[in-house]
């Protein structure tokens, strides 16, 4: 586990918080004022809170910005007696957020953070005030959402690579490998660093959490759970589905993700918010706040100065 006030470099100057709600060492960024809107930014594979410090400083004047490190990401713990199926990191947000007592709540959406955050929004629907997609699915109970999965992975190099390392027996040797080399990790997940070069400081942030193959449950969970169909996306009851389609809504999403196409995700939001404003980003892959935080930041901004 990454120590609490590592800040590498000075690029995450966040004050550590924790949380024992979920039954293990949770940790989260909680900046800005404490009467403040809350947005809750939830992260994906194989990052951590790290990969929303553009978007913390952008908005933490104004607004109380939360981001949690899901169970063996980040600086949270990475327990030996728990699973890493999506129902158990929804379980462990619910849990945070019910100690945190959040409500009016933005939710910020990348990869399976925004699986994770749709299942809070299925079981809290009255917590939620907006839904921001950032290259994340927004599974609400559409009926094409397997479909829609299963086409998307047919295309995407990372998840055909999960397949065929899982048919091989193989998947756990691949990822424990792929730890120790995260700009190799993130770049099978289609991130350029001929576009956004990296350095010293991020390399060591997106790396720091993985050094023994123990440390690697998170992302062997996620990615294992993908493969052999262990990961349950909430179901919304009709009242859940009739607060959420109620919600402003935006979409943000950077068109040269190769590992989930704008083709088979972007649908399940239209679907679920067919008025909602939808920004596609030319050139920028799945790693969007990587790739271009100022405009992020810019087009999050305005949308949450619309009240």
């Amino acid at each position: 586990m990454i120590r609490s006030d590592e800040t590498f470099e000075g690029t995450f100057p966040f004050a550590p918080h924790f949380s024992d709600a979920a039954g293990f060492r949770m940790h989260y960024v909680d900046e800005g004022p404490r009467d403040g809107e809350v947005v809750l930014c939830l992260h994906g594979e194989p990052t951590w809170s790290y990969f929303f410090r553009h978007l913390i400083a952008a908005l933490r004047g104004s607004y109380r910005v939360i981001a949690p490190d899901h169970m063996g990401f980040g600086k949270s713990e990475t327990p030996a007696d728990r699973s890493y199926w999506l129902q158990d990191h929804i379980d462990n947000l619910e849990r945070l957020v019910l100690a945190l007592d959040l409500r009016g709540i933005t939710l910020v959406l990348h990869d399976f953070g925004s699986l994770a955050g749709m299942g809070l929004a299925a079981r809290h629907p009255e917590r939620i005030a907006r839904v921001i997609s950032t290259n994340g699915p927004v599974p609400f109970g559409q009926a094409d959402l397997i479909q829609r999965i299963e086409a998307n992975a047919a295309v995407s190099p990372w998840f055909s690579l999960l397949g065929k390392a899982e048919a091989a027996g193989a998947l756990e040797l691949l990822l424990d490998s792929a730890c120790t080399d995260m700009p190799h990790l993130m770049a099978l997940n289609g991130y350029d660093a001929r576009r956004t070069p990296v350095d010293r400081a991020w390399i060591n942030a997106y790396q720091a959490h993985f050094v023994e193959p123990s440390d690697n449950r998170g992302v062997i969970g996620w990615a294992k759970g993908f493969v052999i169909g262990k990961h349950r996306p909430e179901t919304p009851d009709a009242e859940a589905l009739r607060w959420i389609r109620s919600r402003p809504a935006l979409a943000i999403w950077g068109e040269a993700d190769r590992t989930l196409h704008a083709e088979h995700f972007l649908p399940l939001f239209t679907a679920l918010f067919p008025h909602a404003p939808v920004h596609r980003l030319a050139g920028v892959g799945h790693f969007c706040h990587e790739e271009a935080p100022a405009e992020l930041a810019a087009l999050i901004s305005a949308f949450l100065r619309q009240g």
